[in-house]
């Protein structure tokens, strides 16, 4: 049986056993959409045309990463303090088939609440997204990084560290990174500190994928979420083998 097809049959595997979870997953990555689309517009007010751009493309940002980095440790403590996932490492597959399945299955819940934020961000701001046929690979990167980010919390520290961490991401994702605002508008060590952090090129690469004549990504944005994202998969990875 080769990789592939043991990644399949992985993922089949998660999917049914996170079957009863999913729909309530799906149902709060909308709901998050929504809130975020018309939270925003009852804490700022009058919106101007620059602000709704970033208003509507950011909602969907902000779902794909609440996924990865909030929803995807929480579940993986909990699979760790039941036990389930201390057993599943058990199964005659590759650690890494292990993990590509988890993140394939993360991605596939967070991308209809996406598409919903996409959809609804344009509507109330009544802006016209100018879409690239790559926001499909750019959106996979995200998720995919959120997802191996938050995996990587919850693989490495202590259950409960990393639902404190998951649930403190929460507030740096909605306030306190440049995802539905421009960055200019934080201070400036806290614009620094995102150069840095995956969080903004994020935002970033989504933004210039649904809006192709407003916005731009830079080469450097790229290459700081794409070291992110090897990163995060190779730690986990490693803590994988070492704790198996």
């Amino acid at each position: 049986m080769n990789a592939l097809t043991q990644t399949g049959l992985m993922l089949r595997w998660q999917l049914r056993r996170s079957l009863e979870s999913i729909p309530l997953l799906i149902v709060v990555q909308a709901f998050l959409a929504v809130t975020t689309v018309l939270g925003y517009k009852l804490l700022i007010g009058d919106v101007s045309p620059e602000m709704g751009l970033y208003l509507a493309t950011g909602a969907p940002t902000v779902t794909l990463i609440m996924v990865g980095l909030v929803m995807t440790p929480q579940q993986v403590v909990q699979a760790k303090t039941e036990g389930t996932f201390d057993w599943m490492r058990t199964l005659p597959v590759p650690r890494m088939v292990f993990l590509i399945a988890d993140m394939v299955m993360w991605t596939l819940i967070a991308l209809p609440g996406m598409v919903l934020g996409v959809f609804i961000g344009a509507w109330r701001f009544d802006v016209e997204l100018t879409v690239s046929p790559w926001v499909v690979p750019a959106a996979l990167l995200v998720s995919l990084t959120a997802a191996a980010v938050g995996y990587a919390i919850a693989v490495l520290v202590k259950p409960a560290v990393a639902h404190l961490i998951s649930q403190a991401l929460v507030f740096v994702v909605l306030l306190f990174a440049p995802v539905s605002y421009p960055a200019d508008r934080m201070p400036e060590w806290l614009q620094r500190a995102h150069e840095w952090l995956p969080i903004a090129p994020m935002a970033e690469l989504l933004r210039a994928t649904l809006d192709t004549s407003a916005f731009s990504m830079s080469g450097r944005s790229l290459v700081v979420l794409l070291v992110w994202a090897a990163a995060a998969l190779v730690a986990v990875g490693v803590a994988l083998k070492r704790r198996a």
